[in-house]
């Protein structure tokens, strides 16, 4: 490795993952910077599946389905180039994923792929609801290979602290070891693989409080590019517990589980009544709304009529985990449920090939806004991880330096300590304003509280968190319309007129300046 151009991926979740896999077979070396180690991302809890459309049930499925159902769960402003570049490839990352031993469910050989949300068509492979923790171990071991061999080169327990510019483009990152604290100046390209922004959310989320959503926070504030911020998914099916939201897998509904409010002692199943064709399987956005408009945001999830089989061969962790944190056995007892935020469509804006608005910049994964336009598909994430790190990872082999770049450099740079989570001053009034439905009185009164705190009582980090707040309260102001999992009761309609487009945000001179694209950062 020695003397090598580098290329430094910052997280070591799929996407991360992905892209150093890819760097290695093309013989090129990595940096794999991640504040944990990879059996602690969040990807390790990932349930329900990936998408790919292999046709294994029988049920005449295709890749031009599986991009249909991605357009339109995406509520027409997804990238279609980019999406039809992600579903073509499907099929093939899961028979790559089975050959490095991922024990997706099969009868006999046979990959058995279940329903979720927004298709119509049996496309999810999975294992049981574990999928990320075996689709995770799988790439680990995959990645030690290379580490073996010099390509990667492993730093956890190191944070991200910068980016190292030269005229304006990325040329390589600072990082911290977070046990000695002193920070090191890696030179190369940079791939931003870091996940979503959860640290803005405190509780609410179902995802790792670890992931802080700092770096997209840092890049915002010295001026790269963000895009399709106001697009935030609520799972539908949620439960609080110390911290977070727990999720209660989409593979639920999927295997047959039932959405229902009492009725004069009775069952109602409102997703059935409302949507006879999808039922408890519409898109998130849409799901997540209805439930929300029952009383008390809440509803009942019935699971007790699910065979014994089922349970055993495919639901068994599921049950195993709502019977440890929620102290019920979803077999013979209804679950409460209600929407918690779990996935940010909006991140870093990329173009087709992964690049950001920076020179030398890249971003996948949850980081980046590519694939999902205003609501992504359950079981799309992962796909889209998985074939976003190998295209960023090939877009950052034509970026590397000339010389060698694989030298560590201490560099004198302050410790300052930061919470996980923003300050509540920040936190209530985005949760606030960013809830299912939203109007324009919540956003503009959320924006002035932001706006009349003092950032010279925060740290750096809250400082930069406060500005990703302010430039997603001001993208989800200016799209005066609903789409997907951007629902105004002031605009309840959707407008193709003037918002079938992505928004993009820069944050310029002290000003968040939006404005909605429909071509111009192809």
């Amino acid at each position: 490795m020695s003397g090598s151009p580098c290329v430094n991926i910052i997280g070591a979740g799929l996407a991360g993952l992905s892209a150093a896999l890819e760097l290695s077979r093309m013989g090129i070396s990595s940096n794999l910077i991640s504040s944990q180690p990879s059996e602690r991302a969040q990807s390790v809890m990932a349930e329900g599946g990936i998408n790919a459309a292999m046709d294994t049930m029988g049920e005449s499925d295709s890749v031009q389905a599986h991009f249909e159902d991605t357009v339109k769960g995406g509520v027409y402003i997804g990238e279609e180039d980019s999406i039809r570049g992600l579903t073509q490839n499907a099929p093939a990352i899961v028979k790559e994923l089975i050959a490095l031993g991922v024990p997706f469910d099969n009868v006999n050989g046979r990959l058995i792929q279940r329903n979720f949300g927004g298709q119509k068509k049996k496309r999810t492979a999975y294992a049981q609801s574990s999928t990320g923790k075996l689709i995770m171990s799988a790439l680990i071991d995959e990645i030690r290979k290379h580490e073996a061999n010099g390509l990667v080169k492993r730093f956890s327990h190191h944070g991200f602290e910068s980016v190292v510019t030269d005229d304006s483009s990325c040329c390589g990152v600072i990082i911290r070891d977070l046990f000695t604290l002193k920070a090191y100046e890696l030179k190369g390209p940079v791939i931003v693989a870091a996940g979503g922004m959860n640290s803005l959310f405190p509780g609410l989320t179902t995802g790792s409080v670890a992931n802080t959503g700092d770096v997209t926070a840092y890049l915002y504030s010295i001026g790269v590019k963000l895009s399709n911020l106001e697009f935030i998914q609520y799972h539908p099916t949620t439960a609080a517990i110390e911290g977070k939201r727990f999720l209660i897998t989409e593979a639920a509904r999927g295997e047959g589980g039932r959405l229902f409010v009492m009725e004069d002692g009775k069952q109602r199943f409102f997703m059935e009544e409302k949507y006879p064709e999808l039922g408890n399987l519409m898109p998130r956005d849409i799901t997540a709304r209805e439930i929300a408009s029952q009383e008390g945001g809440s509803c009942l999830l019935d699971m007790t009529h699910i065979d014994k089989s089922v349970w055993n061969n495919k639901l068994a962790d599921l049950r195993g985990h709502v019977k440890h944190y929620l102290g019920v056995d979803p077999a013979s007892e209804y679950i409460k449920v209600a929407p918690g935020i779990h996935y940010f469509m909006g991140g870093l804006y990329v173009d087709r090939y992964h690049k950001t608005s920076m020179d030398g910049l890249y971003a996948a994964g949850e980081s980046a806004c590519r694939y999902h336009g205003a609501n992504r598909l359950g079981g799309n994430s992962m796909l889209g991880a998985l074939y976003g790190g190998r295209t960023a990872a090939s877009s950052a082999s034509e970026n590397l330096l000339s010389g060698p770049s694989d030298d560590i450099r201490e560099v004198g740079i302050p410790y300052e300590y930061t919470d996980f989570s923003v300050p509540q001053s920040v936190a209530e009034p985005l949760a606030r304003a960013c809830a299912i439905t939203r109007n324009e009185e919540t956003m503009t009164d959320a924006l002035r509280e932001l706006e009349e705190l003092d950032p010279s009582a925060f740290t750096l980090k809250d400082r930069n968190r406060l500005l990703l707040s302010e430039a997603i309260l001001t993208s989800a102001a200016g799209r005066r319309e609903s789409r997907g999992a951007h629902y105004r009761t002031d605009y309840p309609e959707r407008d193709d007129t003037n918002f079938a487009c992505r928004s993009v945000i820069a944050y310029d001179n002290g000003h968040h300046c939006l404005e909605f694209d429909k071509g111009k950062y192809l």
